[in-house]
């Protein structure tokens, strides 16, 4: 029992399991705070250019019976099956992946532009003109074909 115990102890406290607790927790909030954006902020914009549709009380009832709504149905203990809800779901879904993909983009572009570009080093050889062979950029003379580079316009 003892040395279940200790494994069990090695596994909860690993760095990776408190790094994948501590990514669930904001995940979740990171949830809250898209579901709200979603639900309080690009959902009634949407509302407007829908005419507010209310697919939640779309079903087909199973017993073929007609139920005025959704509520009435499932009083009545029909069996129901709510297309409708499945269809909000999944735009909900699509609007928030949407969203997220957005948020990550900004977050990304921002990141980029926020990273220091490595400077590009000086160049510290330069061509011979006469031989083109790759000479120190502080030469005066090639060591090669030993012409004189003081007064030769280097490319």
């Amino acid at each position: 029992m003892k040395k279940f115990i200790n494994e069990f102890k090695e596994f909860a406290l690993k760095g990776n399991m408190m790094d994948l607790a501590i990514g669930i927790i904001i995940g979740s909030a990171f949830t809250a705070i898209v579901s709200s954006l979603v639900d309080d902020i690009i959902n009634p914009f949407l509302g407007l250019f829908t005419g507010h549709i209310d697919f939640s009380n779309l079903f087909i009832s199973l017993n073929g019976e007609q139920y005025a709504t959704l509520e009435a149905a499932e009083s009545a203990g029909a069996a129901v099956v709510k297309y409708g809800s499945f269809i909000s779901n999944v735009i909900n879904f699509i609007i928030m992946a949407l969203v997220v993909f957005l948020i990550v983009k900004v977050i990304n572009t921002m990141r980029t532009k926020m990273e220091k570009k490595p400077e590009e080093a000086a160049p510290t050889t330069k061509n011979c003109p006469y031989c083109q062979s790759e000479i120190s950029i502080q030469a005066t003379r090639c060591p090669n074909c030993t012409s004189q580079l003081m007064d030769v316009d280097m490319k």
